[in-house]
């Protein structure tokens, strides 16, 4: 954890100067007829979960470059994650990975205590063979055409859930790697068929209070077809399954230019919408930092999310989930959550009735200048505020440089090669 005296001496260089800004805002936002405080408590509520995989280094099928102090366990992870909401107090859950992470889970729910951690949603792991399974998954998992190794796969789903109902989550999120690279090679239909059974199978094991996610994506492993390939696939899915199975969103797995905030406004509409894996691209699947590519896209997602949030029934899981390549995890992570946290408290600002009003009347140039002045509005003052009520710091990334924590970690956790490949 970083001292708290270090914030505090990072926050008093500050101090002075995000008073002025905060003011000034406040008076501009007044003459819009917007309470700035209002603004900033619903901002202050609102938190995304750190994936644990992210806190280290990612790569590519073609390298990986590991830097100093990465986390060598679960324990490790869940120090950085302590470390990161510490400073932006925007990040309260951690999302696990299994079995990455699987330790003792006494263990690991007493070193999130202490870090004042819950967790979120948990991920199985079908895509990648384990050195103890017995079955592989080369050529597909809950999908297999071979009936060992779904069973298999629909096991390792269950004992997801097991973990997690003893750590305090309360969802599972299910993506797979399925598919094909040739044509003929799979019969679709069939491999749909036999993935829907063995979700139903993991459905029937869900606690009462628990809900499951159907994550899909464009391509990648396979490249000819996918199992899960889009919204639509994954809105049969999570209808077939019943009303505890439900739809995340992860803003990378789309193909370039396709509009996903109409993605959310649709899955909103049917009650489908259960959660987002938070990111950026620029090609395809890049997992880049959320918000450095396409900030736009980024807030027209939340100006859904704020038209709509009031839905009875509306419970959306935030988690961020990025391949950190050549930067400090921690301070990627920490950047990322505040854009993310940006972009609602922007789309707060949205005058929800004239843009009403201007939808009725056609007046598309009127209605998009009305979202740009939301958008165009810099809320950083509000973060800064919202962080410090809550005893973080005003700048996350200065202060977690000064605070001297990754050359503290580095000192105790030896370096880990960076031989072979690794896909986040």
């Amino acid at each position: 954890m970083i001292d708290k005296s270090v914030i505090e001496a990072e926050n008093e260089k500050r101090m002075s100067a995000l008073l002025a800004d905060y003011d000034a805002l406040g008076e501009h936002l007044d003459r819009r007829g917007i309470s700035i405080g209002a603004i900033k408590d619903k901002a202050a509520r609102f938190g995304v979960a750190i994936p644990s995989w992210g806190t280290g280094t990612g790569g590519t099928r073609f390298a990986r470059f590991p830097g100093e102090g990465e986390p060598r366990d679960i324990f490790d992870k869940l120090d950085d994650c302590g470390v990161i909401h510490g400073l932006t107090c925007a990040t309260p859950n951690v999302s696990l990975h299994i079995p990455w992470d699987k330790a003792n889970p006494d263990d690991m729910r007493a070193k999130a205590d202490q870090h004042g951690l819950g967790f979120d949603a948990m991920n199985s792991n079908t895509f990648q063979d384990q050195p103890d399974q017995a079955h592989s998954y080369k050529y597909g998992s809950l999908s297999h055409v071979d009936a060992a190794t779904r069973q298999q796969a629909i096991a390792h789903n269950i004992d997801c859930i097991e973990i997690g109902e003893k750590l305090g989550s309360k969802a599972l999120t299910v993506w797979v790697g399925d598919g094909s690279n040739f044509p003929g090679q799979v019969n679709m239909t069939r491999q749909f068929e036999r993935y829907l059974d063995a979700m139903k199978e993991v459905y029937k094991n869900l606690p009462d209070d628990w809900r499951i996610f159907s994550e899909h994506k464009i391509y990648e492993p396979a490249f000819y077809s996918t199992v899960v390939q889009d919204w639509g696939t994954s809105y049969l899915i999570a209808t077939e399954l019943g009303d505890k199975a439900q739809c995340l969103v992860d803003l990378g797995h789309h193909a370039p230019t396709v509009n996903v905030e109409m993605i959310v406004a649709r899955l909103i509409q049917f009650g489908k919408l259960g959660g987002f894996h938070f990111n950026d691209s620029k090609y395809g699947d890049d997992d880049l930092d959320s918000g450095s590519v396409d900030p736009y896209r980024l807030f027209l997602v939340f100006n859904e999310l704020v038209e709509w949030e009031d839905t009875p029934g509306l419970n959306l899981s935030h988690m961020i989930d990025q391949s950190h390549n050549v930067t400090d995890p921690i301070e990627s992570l920490m950047v990322s959550a505040t854009e993310i946290q940006r972009s609602y408290a922007q789309a707060l600002l949205v005058d929800r009735s004239a843009l009403a009003g201007f939808q009725a009347d056609n007046d598309a140039l009127m209605a998009t200048r009305t979202l740009k002045a939301g958008f165009r509005t810099d809320v950083e003052p509000i973060l800064a505020m919202a962080r410090v009520e809550q005893g973080g710091a005003i700048d996350p990334v200065a202060t977690y440089r000064a605070s001297g924590y990754r050359a503290s970690v580095a000192s105790v956790r030896p370096k880990v090669s960076g031989a072979g490949g690794g896909i986040v």
